[in-house]
């Protein structure tokens, strides 16, 4: 089977030696973690991004961007594909881990978490686990973490811990900016995993969306990093799953009751309470699918530019 975590090592071995070249700082602790800052105490980049996504999906997916326009204003754009759909965005993307360790947290996602399982029901239902020596995990932090972090992500995933490997990058940055975007398939993935379709059916997926501009404000950058995908995220799944007709109209993002503001106005709403928010926001803006056991094609939600332009600060 393959492993998430051997490929996104090759891809982080990179990052970690050849540094300079991406804008990114390497650490190596005491114990023998190694640490890759793309983001917390340097600029990072394009191609820091590029490859910090393509160790999210646990080197499954492929990663480019490219400059294009919502209305008159040109704006730089993601696109995303991956021919192992479950894996790279449920079993390796997802921030599926909430790391807390002392004073130190951040939101987990990449391969490190096929190996600790976290949350196990995810790897259940898509009847994934990875075995491998190495943990490759990625961070959405504005600090890095230390040696007892570590420690603790290497004990979750029963490795040692100086085969532990991490990205960091805070949302409130050029790279956190593309990671983020760079999460539009999964979150089709996601959602329709959340509505209990069984995703092992998608046999590939692609999907592009906006980088958000850069916010000083990590909240504020939280939001328009969502809101990227939310009201401006387009992507097309193909599956063998004549089913998915009934999945259809719960798919997209405008279906949902916060729907229509940008991200961070909803959570603000809420007393940035996320407890308060409609789950179902968290959707692309629109979806095509391409079944293949009938060779029909279907279309749902759209694009919102309005909205997208006024999150990102353009009007």
């Amino acid at each position: 089977m393959l492993s998430v975590n051997e490929l996104a090592l090759d891809i982080f071995e990179e990052l970690f030696e050849y540094a300079e070249e991406f804008h990114a700082v390497p650490h190596e602790l005491d114990n023998g973690a190694r640490i890759v800052d793309c983001g917390v105490s340097t600029s990072g980049g394009y191609l820091t991004g590029k490859r910090f996504t393509e160790i999210c999906m646990g080197g499954l997916g492929e990663v480019n961007i490219t400059m294009g326009r919502i209305k008159e204003f040109p704006i730089p754009f993601i696109e995303v594909s991956t021919d192992f759909p479950a894996i790279a965005c449920l079993g390796a993307q997802k921030a599926g881990w909430t790391i807390n360790v002392n004073k130190y947290f951040a939101m987990g996602s990449g391969p490190a978490r096929a190996l600790s399982l976290k949350p196990k029901h995810t790897y259940e239902v898509i009847e994934y686990e990875d075995e491998f020596d190495y943990a490759v995990i990625c961070l959405e932090s504005d600090h890095l973490p230390n040696a007892a972090v570590m420690e603790k992500i290497a004990e979750a995933c029963n490795v040692d811990v100086a085969n532990t490997c991490a990205v960091v990058a805070p949302t409130a940055s050029l790279v956190g900016s593309i990671q983020v975007a760079g999460r539009c398939v999964e979150t089709a993935v996601y959602k329709l995993n959340e509505l209990g379709f069984d995703t092992r059916k998608i046999t590939a997926g692609i999907g592009h969306a906006p980088i958000a501009p850069v916010k000083k404000d990590g909240t504020k950058a939280m939001g328009s990093t969502n809101d990227a995908t939310i009201y401006h995220g387009s992507i097309m799944l193909t599956m063998n799953a004549p089913e998915i007709k009934d999945y259809l109209d719960r798919i997209p993002s405008n279906k949902s009751k916060g729907y229509g503001k940008p991200f961070y106005d909803i959570f603000k709403e809420a007393n940035f309470d996320f407890y308060q928010i409609d789950t179902s926001l968290f959707s692309p803006a629109e979806v095509v699918i391409n079944e293949l056991s009938e060779g029909v094609v279907y279309h749902v939600g759209a694009v919102n530019p309005e909205v997208t332009l006024k999150s990102f600060g353009f009007i």
